[in-house]
Parts: C-alpha cells; sequence; structure tokens
C-alpha cells in the first residue's frame, strides 16, 4: 500500500472560494456574510475523480491523508471569528471528501487560528473533527502569515494543543498559510521558511521532554533542514542539546515534497528512513513538467522508486510509517480491511 501523507483540496468548488471571499469582504465592510452555499455530492465527486483521484491512482498510490487547502487557511485574514467559520467550512468539506471515497482519502483538519488569540477554539474544532474521523491537523506555526509575532513552537501558549494531540493521538503537520507580503512568495520562501524555522525552534526548546508523545511533520522536505543537517547537529552541541537523533528524531518527521532526484536523495542520505513519510502535496504548489525528465515536478514517488531501499525500508516510507505516525489512519485502514 502507498499512503500519500500531503494532499490539499485546492480544486475545492468554485462555490466555497467564493463564500470566503465574500465572508472576507463582509468582515471588511462591517456586514453579516451570505450563508455557505449548497455543493452537491456530484460537484465535489467531479473536483475529486477528474483531479487527485486520478493522479492518485495514476501515479500508483492508494490513500492520500488530505487536508484543506493550506494557502487558504489565511489565518491573518479576518478575525477568530470568520477563521472559526471558515475552518468549520473547509473541514466539514473534507469531511464529505472523504465519505465519499473513504478508501481513498482520510480527513486532516485546518484550525481556527488568529495571532495574538488563545487556542481554545483550535481545541474546540480538532476535537470535532477527532469525532468525525479525521486522522490528524495541520498547525500554523505563523498565523500571521509572515509577520511571525506568535510565540515558538516550545513556548506554553500550544501546549492546550499539544495536549488534546496527546489525549486524541493525532499528529499535526506543521503548515503555514498564505503570505502577507510580497517579501516572501507564499510557496517558495514562506513555506520553506518555516519548515526551516519550525525545526529550529524545537531545536532550541525542549518541547518532548514535557510531550514525548507529540508527533509533528515538516512538510516539503524539511525545508532546508536535511541541505544543513550538519549546521543544526553543530547549534545542537552549541546550545547544550543532545544529539539530534535523541532531542527531536523520535518525535519529528519529514516527507517527501521535493521535487527532483538530487533533493530526494540527499534527504533519504541524511535522515533516517523510520522519519520520512511518502508525500507529493499533489496537486499543489508545482504543478507543471519537469522538461529534463518530462514528468510533472510533483510525482514524487518516481524520486522514492529511484532510492536504494531495501523492501522493507520502501514499505516503511510508502505506509508503515505513516501508519505509525497516524494511528487514527491506522485503525481507519484497519476497519476497512487494508
Amino acid at each position: 500500500m502507498i499512503i500519500d501523507c500531503h494532499g490539499h483540496y485546492t480544486t475545492a468548488p468554485a462555490q466555497h472560494t467564493a463564500w470566503r471571499e465574500d465572508q472576507l469582504q463582509a468582515f471588511l465592510n462591517g456586514r453579516a456574510p451570505t450563508a455557505y452555499p449548497l455543493i452537491g455530492d456530484d460537484e465535489i465527486r467531479e473536483s475529486i475523480e477528474t483531479n487527485q483521484l486520478r493522479l492518485l491512482r495514476g501515479r500508483g498510490a492508494d490513500l492520500t491523508v488530505f487536508s484543506p487547502r493550506a494557502s487558504a487557511m489565511g489565518h491573518h485574514e479576518g478575525d477568530l471569528a470568520a477563521s472559526i467559520a471558515w475552518a468549520r467550512a473547509c473541514n466539514d468539506l473534507i469531511l464529505r471528501v472523504t465519505e465519499l471515497f473513504p478508501q481513498a482519502f482520510a480527513g486532516v483538519c485546518q484550525l481556527p487560528q488568529t495571532a495574538g488569540e488563545p487556542l481554545d477554539a483550535a481545541v474546540a474544532e480538532l476535537r470535532r473533527c477527532a469525532e468525525l474521523g479525521f486522522v490528524g491537523l495541520n498547525l500554523n506555526p505563523d498565523p500571521s502569515g509572515g509577520r511571525w509575532n506568535s510565540p515558538p513552537l516550545t513556548d506554553s501558549y500550544w501546549f492546550p494543543l499539544y495536549e488534546a494531540m496527546c489525549e486524541l493521538d493525532v499528529p499535526a503537520m506543521v503548515h503555514v498559510s498564505a503570505s502577507c507580503t510580497p517579501v516572501f512568495h507564499a510557496t517558495g520562501a514562506h513555506y520553506i521558511n518555516a519548515d526551516t524555522t519550525a525545526f529550529m525552534q524545537l531545536l532550541q526548546g525542549d518541547l518532548f521532554a514535557t510531550f514525548p508523545h507529540l508527533r509533528l511533520i515538516i512538510p516539503h522536505g524539511g525545508g532546508a533542514v536535511p541541505y544543513h543537517w550538519g549546521r543544526y547537529r553543530g547549534l545542537a552541541d552549541m546550545l547544550g542539546r543532545r544529539p539530534l537523533s535523541e532531542h527531536l528524531m523520535h518525535n519529528v518527521y519529514f516527507d517527501t515534497c521535493v521535487y527532483h532526484q538530487p533533493g530526494i536523495d540527499l534527504l533519504f542520505e541524511v535522515v533516517d528512513v523510520a522519519n520520512i513519510l511518502f508525500g507529493s502535496e499533489m496537486i499543489g504548489a508545482v504543478r507543471g513538467i519537469d522538461p529534463t525528465t518530462g514528468h510533472h515536478f510533483d510525482d514524487t514517488k518516481r524520486y522514492v522508486d529511484a532510492v536504494k531501499l531495501t523492501d522493507e525500508q520502501r514499505d516503511q516510507v510508502y505506509a508503515g510509517n505513516a501508519r505509525r505516525v497516524y494511528p487514527r489512519l491506522d485503525a481507519r485502514l484497519v476497519r476497512l480491511g487494508l
């Protein structure tokens, strides 16, 4: 079995996106937003079958861990009330996808987050989604959208959410949303900056001493971290931390959303196989065809297939690690006989 741990509903029906635009305009104009639109099952099926499901099957994978479009979470837009309503609408749409295609998609929820606001609403939405069968969550370490004025991930500000995650036994993918400033291109700079920043925040603190069962996935191959692995090993030593293998890597995982063979090769060379989950982020940040290979950049299975791994290691990357990191996903697959 092949599990893609990183997929977003980037092809949601147009009415869904239009409602968000109206909601934000309503916030700016001091009026109530219009009612959320009616979206039929056939519209959802068409948006999935001609896009994510077609590519999932065509590229040889079986199931995608599926969340709302990351760049549209927009935690820096509107206020907390708007974020609560938008997160709920997005998560309800993901739920419908997982109900229509239970063997192909498992839900990961978006949280309502607003910089400077407490996390009570985020915890409540996580609990609601867990009851609905979601297997994980996306956690935005920078709800300001590039201003980085929230506490680091090791700060007690985040602890109520971590406590709920440990209680519910769900992991978080640490994933920012859109950038509020042209200084940081969203997918080319802000995403990678955030991945790298999150890892360094975790290195500086000792979060997993307090939450030994907390599990965090840093996407996009860990940002710049694998490329600068020696730097982070050296910084851990300079800061009096234990080696990375002990300090972080029982709790931190990277995906394979790296869009060329040398990058994937490096990831596997420096990071233990037990800490790598297969992911593609399709249909996502990079959608074109690589002229040097003739294949889509985000067809990451081709890159992983080319890495020299044992059969056991390949099974770990393609499914075993995801089932271990997402125990609710494993339970779901067992119920489905998979």
